[in-house]
């Protein structure tokens, strides 16, 4: 390559990026993961459109996999332990047991209905029952939902990578031959060693990082993503679920008390983006979109049997024991997004050799790209229907200041909704556990600083810090006001969240 060759593939390299994040605020606006607008792009670039070749599944496979241990890294880093802590058992039952039992329902409907062989309708199964971190971390972490609801997903997708690629590398073997016993040592070694090793790593990056001093504060989210990074290469090279190690390194790193804990956050989920934009438009290049259209009926075919039936079956039979809510079993059967996920493990048997495996990633392809967006922005509307979110819902505000990391503070926002016994209430009478305080108030697009006088009204939008200790105390007042006014608790009101 000429360096003039070299400049006019970084300038398009450049202009696909910038493409990617632009988009991003279209996406999110619909309530849709970016995913279905990097994949687009990748279309477009392809060879029935501007025309760039590409064809290479191993070269995809590879690049694609370390594009999800970049992302697995990046939801690690951004995924509080408190929010997952009592969730890691259920979360553990869905991303196993979960997705064998997905797996054999979608199976059995592929098989019988599509009249796949057997060994590809496994695989297919394989490929689309593990829920995928990417889309779940760009969609339901805009989402006010509750913390067991979110928490669950979260963990769920990060934990289920490894039992996916297990399965689908079981099934591409040529014969295909079962081997009970041994395969499930295999399983057994390669979640055990994956997360030994991600919390091996996780330990000696959070007794390390804040006992030495760095020339310079950005060096320490690098050296953070870095030990990330290293668990999920060295499980890989000792051929355990690098997938499971780098979540799990991740998330020992950022519940340990980590300097300059949001800029390791906010470099986390830079590079995060990054990852998934390269990921999905070489995903993109990868297929040919007239070979797509005759696959729009199996996939849609296939996408039902796995949304109406075998989510929900795996949820309600995982989760009996836990005894969650049948309104957010509800919301978690409909909410197991696909995305990058399985369109980069139907590439695994395409390597392999497996006869027919071609026609499965067109089908993953467009089973990906019909229920994101038949998925995505549902997910609000139902989560209020069934009751998940609140009106007086609270969210997190991801902010770059110093002073709240050092407090170890977080900044919430609430909306105020038409109706809220909030209105006309002042700021003191909101009586916020301290040190919580109301710090502005955006009120038909104009903003101010509240003082203790102000009176609060409908449609008000109001900015808290608060400390991590009392955050959920002053959730709870925010709460138990909207719903009961000044007085709530003479009323009995306290904020539950139920």
């Amino acid at each position: 390559m000429s360096l003039e060759q070299l400049y006019l593939a970084l300038l398009a390299g450049g202009l696909v990026l910038l493409a990617g994040v632009a988009g991003t605020r279209v996406a999110h606006g619909a309530g849709l993961p970016s995913l279905l607008l990097f994949l687009a792009l990748g279309v477009l670039l392809g060879e029935e459109g501007i025309g760039v070749q590409f064809g290479d599944a191993e070269l995809a496979r590879n690049l694609g996999t370390a594009a999800l241990g970049i992302i697995l890294v990046e939801g690690g880093l951004t995924t509080e332990w408190s929010d997952v802590r009592k969730l890691v058992a259920p979360a553990g039952v869905l991303a196993t047991l979960g997705v064998a039992i997905s797996v054999v329902v979608t199976a059995t409907g592929a098989h019988f209905l599509l009249g796949m062989n057997w060994q590809l309708a496994l695989l297919l199964g394989a490929i689309v029952s593990s829920t995928d971190s990417a889309a779940v971390f760009s969609v339901l972490r805009v989402l006010p939902l509750p913390r067991s609801v979110a928490g669950l997903l979260e963990a769920e997708s990060g934990f289920n990578d490894a039992p996916s690629v297990i399965l689908v590398m079981l099934f591409s073997a040529t014969p295909l031959v079962f081997d009970p016993g041994h395969q499930l040592l295999e399983l057994v070694y390669q979640l055990a060693v994956g997360a030994l090793i991600g919390m091996g790593v996780g330990w000696v990056g959070s007794v390390t990082l804040p006992r030495i001093a760095l020339p310079a504060s950005g060096l320490y989210p690098l050296a953070a993503f870095g030990l990330g990074f290293v668990a999920f290469a060295a499980s890989g090279t000792v051929r355990a679920s690098g997938f499971l190690g780098a979540y799990v390194a991740g998330l020992v790193l950022a519940n340990s008390g980590l300097p300059h804990r949001s800029a390791t956050r906010s470099f986390a989920e830079g590079l995060g983006w990054l990852a998934q934009i390269g990921l999905f438009v070489l995903l993109g290049l990868l297929v040919t979109p007239s070979g797509l259209v005759e696959e729009v009926l199996p996939a849609s075919i296939v996408g039902l049997v796995l949304l109406l039936f075998a989510r929900p079956v795996s949820v309600v039979l995982c989760l009996l024991p836990f005894r969650l809510p049948v309104r957010q079993q509800a919301f978690l059967s409909w909410a197991g997004l696909r995305g990058a996920v399985p369109i980069v493990l139907a590439t695994f048997p395409v390597t392999q050799g497996v006869p027919g495996s071609e026609r499965l990633l067109e089908v993953v392809f467009v089973l990906v790209m019909v229920f994101t967006i038949v998925q995505g922005p549902s997910l609000r509307p139902l989560a209020r229907w069934l009751r998940i979110i609140p009106r007086e819902s609270t969210r997190e505000v991801q902010v770059e200041a110093a002073p709240l990391d050092v407090l170890d503070a977080e900044l919430l926002s609430m909306a105020v909704p038409p109706g809220s016994a909030m209105h006309a209430v002042s700021v003191r009478e909101l009586r916020l556990p301290e040190p919580g305080v109301v710090t502005l108030i955006i009120r038909d697009r104009s903003t101010f600083v509240p003082s203790p006088e102000t009176t609060i009204e409908a449609g008000d939008e109001l900015f808290i810090v608060t400390t991590v200790a009392q955050r959920q105390a002053t959730e709870n007042r925010l709460r138990a006001v909207s719903r009961k006014g000044r007085l709530a608790h003479w009323f009995g009101e306290y904020g539950d969240p139920g």
